[in-house]
């Protein structure tokens, strides 16, 4: 088996992003916090053939893939914060952030395939990317906008977590 001069890519060996990466990538900053309704966050840095977020968006938000295995790249210009791409992502890998949810609050709009669903009001644990509680949040609302038992949870959460936060626990 012939070696390859080329370098080795590790960042993916533990399962948990840390940091940008294609396909990782945060809106710019003078966005954070004045796009109202938000805007998609997509996590999905690994060459696969997939692209529902792509395919589900209402405003070409997500930008058309040239090859099936691209990352998604998002025009933050575009994007409505609808949370299609939330429901479609077969990979639970979209968000959305809106930073005009509140003064300290933030509303996160996460995909949910567990049992119980969650109800508006209802205390949650705000869970980050290795499994740990970033901390509590409150249900805003549930829908289920593609019918098909994924649901997208609208989470208040406090501002300096937000960033943090990729999925929810419900609190017995």
């Amino acid at each position: 088996m012939a070696s390859s001069n080329l370098p080795v890519d590790r960042s993916f060996e533990s399962g948990v992003l840390n940091g940008e990466c294609p396909g990782a990538v945060l809106p710019p900053e003078c966005l954070w916090k004045k796009k109202k309704n938000g805007f998609a966050l997509i996590e999905c840095p690994q060459r696969i053939p997939c692209n529902p977020c792509a395919t589900s968006c209402p405003a070409g938000a997500v930008r058309p893939f040239a090859d099936i295995n691209d990352v998604p790249r998002v025009d933050y210009e575009k994007c409505t914060g609808c949370a299609l791409c939330v429901a479609a992502c077969p990979g639970l890998a979209c968000f959305v952030v809106d930073l005009t949810y509140g003064e300290d609050l933030a509303l996160v709009k996460l995909p949910y395939e567990m049992l119980p669903v969650p109800s508006a009001g209802d205390e949650v644990d705000c869970v980050d990317r290795t499994g740990g509680v970033a901390g509590r949040g409150s249900v805003v609302g549930v829908s289920e906008p593609l019918k098909d038992h994924t649901r997208v949870v609208s989470v208040s959460v406090k501002k300096d977590i937000v960033s943090d936060v990729r999925a929810i626990r419900t609190v017995n």
